[in-house]
């Protein structure tokens, strides 16, 4: 049986530029710049897909009240039942006040009430508190909708996770299986990221169903061995920009060699703005972008996350959609190692911007700086326009 929780502030820190979403005070200061919450968006996209598939459309999702769940189930068109309250049935309830220990006692309730798959809505913060409340034989799928997700528990885009689920569905309506991998749960510390200390800590594992092109593969980190291939890729880039043009530097290593060619500052986990060889703006918002492009020509340069390929949607979200639409026609500027695409074996960049007709926009093949004078092109894949990918 399928079942469905939804973290209700996933995702609010990533366009205010906040390099996460925990804690009260973080979620309140991204309120503060214009910032909202997605996570229901994208639980509601994953099941409007279980919502096509006779089988699934016809059996309730089990879920939790509110805007943890029974919000998203209904606004697809199906049936929820809700098995948990945060705070009980009494008046003090509210699903909007939902903590991390309500997720990890929802999926306990989801589980104990039948759920063999739990879709769960948020980051890799979420996951944590999932696997948590997870018991056999249920398995969990995420649906992308914080701003880390390094852990491979994730489907590549929400209609990816509710191909999935509806795939599942089936395969149990006749007595069959989808194959389940067990997959790391890994999260960052926000504190520590926001003093620019990245360390991927692993708190546990999950059973997730996989399949090729809907599932997402772990972060992979740059070998110290690769670390002229990324200066050369940086060097690159910084003589590829031109004058009068502000770039909208990422997030990541490669960025920050980027910046180190350039000789300014840069913020490891954040977006910032170089004109003419200066730094214009550190930490920008989605907000701050937007109106640093209102004063003239700017281009969004980022770089490949290693092992998933991912080049927008995971920890740039201030580069969202808002923003790309208001960057020419010719908006990215790519900048990876070799060995970085090598690693994939084949496998497409992905873009997972929430908007499928800027992730449209995107598709197609990109032109990908290499090093000093080299580049490559390589395929650019939306997996909610394309379907399957290729992307394990």
């Amino acid at each position: 049986m399928l079942a469905l929780v939804v973290n209700p502030v996933a995702g609010v820190g990533g366009p205010a530029g906040l390099a996460g979403s925990d804690g009260a005070d973080v979620q309140v200061e991204a309120a503060a710049r214009g910032s909202h919450p997605r996570a229901a968006e994208r639980a509601r996209l994953a099941l409007e897909v279980v919502a096509t598939t006779a089988d699934a459309a016809r059996q309730p999702v089990l879920t939790a009240a509110g805007p943890m769940g029974e919000d998203a189930v209904r606004a697809a068109g199906l049936e929820p039942h809700v098995v948990y309250r945060p705070g009980g049935d009494g008046p003090g309830a509210s699903a909007s006040a939902a903590t991390a220990a309500d997720t990890t006692a929802a999926v306990r309730a989801l589980v104990a009430a039948g759920a063999t798959l739990v879709l769960f809505a948020g980051g890799d913060g979420t996951a944590r508190d999932v696997a948590a409340g997870l018991l056999a034989p249920a398995a969990a799928l995420g649906i992308p909708a914080g701003v880390k997700m390094y852990s491979p528990v994730f489907a590549v885009s929400p209609r990816a996770a509710g191909a999935l689920a509806a795939a599942w569905v089936e395969a149990s309506g006749s007595n069959g299986a989808l194959p389940v991998q067990e997959r790391e749960v890994l999260d960052l510390d926000e504190a520590a990221m926001r003093r620019s200390r990245v360390e991927p800590r692993l708190y546990g594992t999950m059973p997730v169903p996989y399949r090729a092109g809907r599932t997402q593969s772990r972060k992979a980190a740059t070998p110290a061995s690769e670390h002229a291939a990324v200066v050369a890729a940086a060097r690159g880039a910084a003589r590829a920009m031109r004058p009068g043009v502000r770039y909208l530097l990422g997030p990541g290593g490669t960025m920050s060699e980027l910046a180190r060619e350039l000789g300014v500052a840069k913020t490891p986990l954040g977006v910032d703005v170089v004109l003419d060889g200066r730094l214009v703006l550190a930490g920008a918002s989605e907000h701050d972008l937007v109106d640093e492009i209102s004063r003239g020509p700017a281009k969004a340069v980022v770089s490949v996350i290693g092992g998933q390929g991912f080049l927008l949607g995971r920890g740039n979200q201030q580069l969202s959609p808002r923003v790309l639409r208001l960057l020419d026609d010719d908006p990215l500027v790519v900048v990876a190692p070799e060995q970085k695409l090598i690693d994939l074996g084949g496998r497409p960049l992905l873009v997972d911007t929430g908007d499928p007709r800027v992730d449209a926009r995107l598709a197609g093949f990109a032109r990908v700086i290499t090093g000093s004078g080299a580049s490559s092109f390589y395929p650019v894949h939306a997996p909610d326009i394309e379907g399957e990918g290729h992307a394990p």
